[in-house]
C-alpha cells in the first residue's frame, strides 16, 4: 500500500507540472500564431485549428511537459496495479493541486482564498481515502469487456473531438472532461491488461485493452491540449479530474472488486465525494484565473 501511494503521488506531481508546462507552450504558440496569421489560428466556431495545436506540441515547454507526462504515465500504471482504482485514480488526479500551485509561479496566476480552501479540501479528501482504502480487487476479466473498453475509447475520442470543435472557445471544460474519461479508460485498461504477470508478449499484444490504453492516452493528451489552448488551465484540469476519477472509481468497485477497509466504507465515500467536489470548486473559481499579478502582465505596446 505504501509503495503504491508513493508511486501515485509521484505520478500526480509529474502530471501537474507537465500540465502547466504544456499550458505555457500552448499559449506561447497561440500568441505567436495569432500575431503571424490571425485569421488561421482558430476554426469558424472559435476552436483552435489543427495547425495551431500542432505548433503548440513542438515548443520546448510542451515537449518537457510531455516527457513528464510519460514518466507520470509509467508511475500511474504501476500505481493502478498496486492500489484500488478509486484510490490510485484520485491520488493521481490530485495533480490539480500541483497544477494550481505551479500556475502561480509559471503563469503568474493569483490564487484566492476560495481556491486555497478547495485545494485543502482535495488534500484532506485524499487523506480520508488513503485511510479507508482496502486491498485492490482482481485483474482478470473476460476479453469481451476489453473489446468494449476499446470501443468506448474510440467513441470518446471521435465524438469528443467533433463536439469540442463545434463548441469552439466554449468547449474547454468539455474537452477536459472527455480527456479525463479517456485517461480513466487508460487506467482501467492498465488494471485489466493481460500478459503482465506472468509476462507473455503474445497475450499482451493480442489484448484489446492494450490498444484501449493507446487510444485513451493519445486521445486524452490531444483533447487536454485543446482544453489548455482555449480555456482556464485549472478549470480544464479540474474537469479532467472528474472524468478520470469518478468513472474508474465506480468501475473498480462494481467490476473489479475494489473495496474499503471493513467498517470504513462511509469514510471512503466521504473522501471520494470531497475530492470531486474540491476539484469542481477549483474549476469554478479557476475561471477567473486570467487575472495576472501586476508584475506578470505583459507590457502594452507604445502608441
Amino acid at each position: 500500500m505504501i509503495i503504491g501511494l508513493v508511486t501515485a503521488i509521484a505520478a500526480s506531481t509529474c502530471y501537474g507540472l507537465g500540465s502547466v508546462l504544456q499550458a505555457v507552450g500552448s499559449r506561447r504558440s497561440a500568441r505567436q500564431e495569432a500575431a503571424e496569421q490571425p485569421d488561421r489560428q482558430r476554426t469558424e466556431h472559435g476552436g483552435p485549428s489543427l495547425n495551431s495545436t500542432a505548433k503548440a506540441v513542438v515548443t520546448w515547454e510542451f515537449l518537457l511537459g510531455t516527457v513528464l507526462d510519460f514518466v507520470g504515465f509509467a508511475l500511474a500504471a504501476l500505481a493502478s496495479r498496486l492500489l484500488p482504482l478509486f484510490l490510485s485514480q484520485t491520488v493521481i488526479s490530485a495533480n490539480l493541486v500541483i497544477t494550481a500551485l505551479a500556475s502561480v509561479k509559471m503563469l503568474g496566476l493569483r490564487l484566492r482564498r476560495p481556491e486555497w480552501a478547495a485545494i485543502g479540501t482535495v488534500c484532506g479528501a485524499l487523506v480520508l481515502l488513503a485511510i479507508a482504502a482496502g486491498p485492490e480487487g482482481h485483474t482478470h476479466t473476460p476479453v469481451g469487456s476489453h473489446w468494449l473498453l476499446l470501443l468506448i475509447s474510440v467513441l470518446l475520442i471521435s465524438g469528443g473531438t467533433l463536439l469540442v470543435r463545434r463548441l469552439g472557445a466554449s468547449g474547454a471544460v468539455v474537452a477536459g472532461l472527455v480527456s479525463g474519461l479517456l485517461f480513466g479508460a487508460l487506467g482501467i485498461g492498465v488494471r485489466v491488461l493481460g500478459g503482465i504477470n506472468p509476462f507473455d508478449l503474445g497475450t499482451l499484444l493480442s489484448d484489446p485493452a492494450l490498444y484501449a490504453i493507446m487510444v485513451g492516452g493519445l486521445g486524452g493528451m490531444y483533447l487536454h491540449t485543446v482544453a489548455l489552448q482555449v480555456g482556464s488551465v485549472n478549470g480544464a484540469t479540474a474537469a479532467l479530474v472528474v472524468g478520470e476519477t469518478v468513472v474508474p472509481g465506480v468501475v473498480g468497485v462494481v467490476w473489479l472488486g475494489d473495496a474499503t477497509r471493513a467498517g470504513l466504507t462511509w469514510l471512503g465515500l466521504l473522501g471520494f465525494v470531497l475530492a470531486v467536489v474540491g476539484a469542481v470548486a477549483v474549476a469554478h473559481y479557476g475561471e477567473g484565473e486570467g487575472a495576472l499579478h501586476p508584475e506578470a502582465r505583459e507590457p502594452e505596446p507604445a502608441r
